[in-house]
């Protein structure tokens, strides 16, 4: 009995191995205790990121422990203090401290005032470039402050995604920017819906820019001290810098869901 106990016990040991990806025989890829966000980063009650699986970077962190990243988009998503590094410097490390031994390499595309469509053909050529396994694409300010088509939108979106999946590259949403000026304005809310929609009908990660930093402000505000601009815009990189971090780390384990097909319109 004593026997048969051990030997049950060692399955499901190598089962548990062989679900969180043994890298080698003296060093194991387990699924990380994530530590909180920093606490003026925190926003209770806004959904920053649902979980959805990264396939392709995971392959690549078992078979080589080294992921290529991708950022793409608005310029500003690579910078935030530039003699430390900003918003990569804070990705990089949270992963490799995360996953001994994982090499990261994140390379910034980025382009100020690019439109979804443009940037779509861009992406194409990079991947091809530089073999990311995964792509951070910050989207939608330009195209709403262009009063882009939502439509228009969301179809160059959807190309784009539906490319990257056939090639077997996982990506990441980054949505558009908090503006107090623009809460109420209709076209960009609209672009900011359209890029939540696009998420959830391709079963892929979006991390809700937007509502984090809106968050804040409002914490800030019921706390009697009001947020400045420059605040708010501090908070934008460097928060999304750590919720993007956990949010790649927790992707990496997250089970893999059909995406959501959208119905017909009638």
């Amino acid at each position: 009995m004593a026997r048969q106990i051990e030997i049950a016990a060692w399955r499901l040991a190598c089962a548990a191995v062989l679900f969180f990806g043994v890298l080698t025989a003296d060093d194991t890829l387990a699924q990380p205790s994530l530590n909180p966000v920093p606490k003026d980063c925190q926003a209770p009650g806004s959904i920053v990121a649902a979980d959805r699986p990264l396939i392709n970077l995971a392959s690549a962190l078992r078979e080589r422990k080294k992921i290529t990243i991708l950022a793409i988009g608005a310029s500003s998503i690579g910078r935030r203090d530039s003699a430390s590094g900003g918003y990569h410097a804070v990705i990089e490390t949270f992963l490799e401290r995360t996953f001994k031994g994982l090499d990261v390499t994140i390379i910034n595309r980025g382009v100020s005032g690019e439109l979804a469509i443009d940037a779509g053909e861009r992406i194409k050529t990079e991947v091809a470039l530089t073999g990311a396994e995964l792509v951070l694409w910050q989207l939608g300010t330009a195209d709403a402050l262009g009063l882009v088509p939502v439509e228009k939108f969301k179809e160059s979106t959807r190309d784009t995604v539906t490319w990257l999946k056939q090639h077997k590259v996982d990506m990441i949403l980054i949505g558009l920017r908090y503006a107090r000026g623009l809460a109420t304005d209709p076209h960009y809310q609209s672009i900011r819906t359209a890029i939540a929609e696009i998420a959830k009908e391709q079963g892929i990660l979006r991390i809700g820019r937007y509502e984090v930093v809106e968050t804040i402000e409002k914490i800030k505000q019921q706390q009697g001290a009001p947020a400045s601009e420059i605040e708010l815009g501090e908070a934008d990189y460097s928060c999304m810098a750590e919720y993007l971090a956990r949010a790649i780390a927790t992707g990496l384990f997250a089970k893999e869901q059909p995406a959501t097909v959208p119905r017909p319109r009638p």
